[in-house]
């Protein structure tokens, strides 16, 4: 039998396959990202896939646009391309403080589809909106009948189940997405493990299996992520023994510089590979934060009918020295806002509750804003202002404004603006010598207090600036041009923190003009503000 010999490869040919296979698998898995990838006051998060893009929403409380609307082809890079909520009938923010509002959303694609469900708390309740292309409008609010928090989507052969968390459990009803029509009763599916408020419920099938992965322990250090199965979606579901698979409140994560890890969504990406997205939060000055619950990411392995396991240990890090998809970062947000160019602002700048559009003009020098008798101080009514997220803990925001047609008791500036009782404010005000003065005021809980009145000689246009890090707010002007700042005075940060002044949202850094007077005719004239952070 004549014997067949092996065909053999030459070596250089050999050689140079393995080096363009090795630089093939560079380039399809990058390694390391940096959390949080989106930073700032953005809780929440909930991800969808649609062929290589992904799309992410956050909840947005008492602010207006709202649910913030991220687009990313990597999942690292994140760039927001609009809001859900944009017109008034859409939403219902009116008395609102930054406990209420827009809560949990999910954002789910289905048959060409893309459906975002949330709650307006006390507004009406659960609804969903729908849109075909998510950077267009999205339609009027299908309102839902079954109750709770953070309501969530799954379609399954034609079917849409919709699960919330009702009476302290997760229970689960069959929806006309369209009508908003309840099709079955509303069915109890799963208590969690024992912790308290369990929310944030989703449902994945996964290798002949329905996963319910939901949120328990409060959205503070206790917060976790814990799930359960079934072989039908109506159960029973049994319990992960290894649960929670995602905390910081175990002895691993204890001095980890992320804290409240939980409220968590999964999606597979385009290569096969799993993740998920959630919300936690970095202390900055003791057990003290202020930027709010940010948006994470981890990587998960997902082995065939196994459990879900994120990052290895369920935790996760600043740093996270892991593969990841090819990375396609975006064009870095510009540090100048000008509102001579810009009409309006950008997707990144909100208003506290539903604005009165009359009183903001856009042109082609500047954003005008006219002072109402709406104080930062009450809920009852949308002040003038407009503010953005601050999104680092160093930065240095600075903005270029002149108050005209001002009478005493008018004034306009620069909040750091936590919510109606915790806000830092520096101004130009209208005294009773008619004089402009560059003012600083600090409102801590029931208490005010004016740290100096300094008259400018010349008014001019001045630029007001805030610096920010872990400890201190620091906060100067200039009657120069920049050339030269002038300290007026240091605040600490923690009065402004959540673990102080409460709510559910993180630090804005707004505009505003407001008056002592209801006849005012009083105009903020800002040509532009700059943010500049540092990671």
């Amino acid at each position: 039998m004549k014997r067949h010999h092996a065909f053999r490869i030459p070596k250089f040919i050999l050689a140079l396959t393995v080096l363009m296979g090795l630089t093939e698998v560079a380039y399809t898995q990058e390694t390391g990202y940096q959390n949080p990838v989106i930073p700032g006051f953005y809780p929440d998060p909930s991800v969808c896939r649609v062929g290589e893009d992904y799309y992410l929403v956050n909840s947005s409380f008492c602010y207006f646009p709202g649910v913030p609307l991220f687009h990313s082809k990597d999942l690292v890079n994140w760039e927001q391309i609009g809001n859900c909520l944009t017109r008034p009938s859409q939403v219902d923010l009116k008395g609102l403080n930054t406990w209420l509002g827009i809560y949990a959303p999910t954002l789910r694609y289905h048959d060409g589809t893309f459906y975002m469900i949330t709650t307006n708390v006390p507004h009406g309740g659960n609804f969903l909106v729908h849109t075909t292309d998510p950077r267009e409008e999205w339609s009027e609010p299908v309102w839902l009948k079954q109750g709770g928090i953070d309501p969530s989507l799954y379609f399954e052969e034609g079917k849409c189940y919709m699960v919330s968390n009702p009476e302290a459990g997760i229970y689960l009803c069959e929806i006309n997405p369209r009508t908003g029509e309840q099709l079955t009763p509303s069915l109890r599916i799963w208590n969690g493990t024992g912790g308290r408020h369990p929310e944030a419920p989703h449902i994945y099938k996964k290798d002949g299996w329905y996963y319910l992965l939901i949120a328990e322990g409060g959205t503070e250090y206790g917060h976790k992520v814990t799930i359960a199965r079934s072989r039908t979606i109506e159960g029973p579901y049994e319990s992960n023994p290894a649960n929670p698979i995602l905390t910081h409140i175990n002895r691993n994560a204890q001095d980890n510089p992320i804290q409240g890890t939980g409220h968590a969504d999964l999606v597979e990406a385009a290569d096969g590979s799993w993740w998920l997205v959630c919300l936690a939060f970095r202390p900055q000055t003791g057990s003290h934060h202020l930027l709010g619950r940010e948006t994470f990411l981890a990587p998960v392995r997902w082995d065939k009918g196994a459990w879900p396991v994120v990052n290895g240990d369920g935790s996760i890090a600043l740093q996270m020295n892991v593969p990841t998809l090819p990375l396609q970062p975006f064009e870095k947000p510009a540090v100048r806002t000008d509102f001579g160019k810009e009409k309006p602002a950008g997707h990144e700048w909100v208003y506290l509750r539903n604005p009165h559009a009359e009183n903001y003009t856009y042109s082609t020098q500047a954003l005008r804003l006219h002072a109402t008798t709406a104080s930062l101080n009450q809920t009852a009514e949308s002040p003038t202002f407009i503010g953005r997220r601050q999104q680092h803990i160093d930065f240095t925001a600075t903005a270029a404004l002149k108050l005209e047609k001002a009478q005493p008791g008018d004034e306009a500036g620069v909040t750091v603006y936590m919510e109606n009782h915790s806000h830092y404010d520096l101004c130009l005000k209208q005294t009773d010598n008619g004089e402009v003065a560059v003012v600083l005021r600090y409102q801590m809980g029931e208490l005010t207090h004016q740290a100096c009145e300094i008259p400018l000689k010349r008014a001019g246009k001045p630029l007001l600036r805030v610096t920010g890090d872990k400890e201190n707010y620091t906060f100067t002007y200039s009657t120069n041009g920049g050339k030269s700042f002038t300290t007026v005075g240091r605040m600490n940060t923690r009065y402004l923190s959540t673990e102080t002044a409460g709510g559910f949202t993180g630090i804005i850094l707004g505009l505003y003009a407001t008056s002592a007077n209801e006849a005012s005719q009083a105009v903020a004239e800002i040509d532009y503000f700059e943010y500049n952070g540092k990671d």
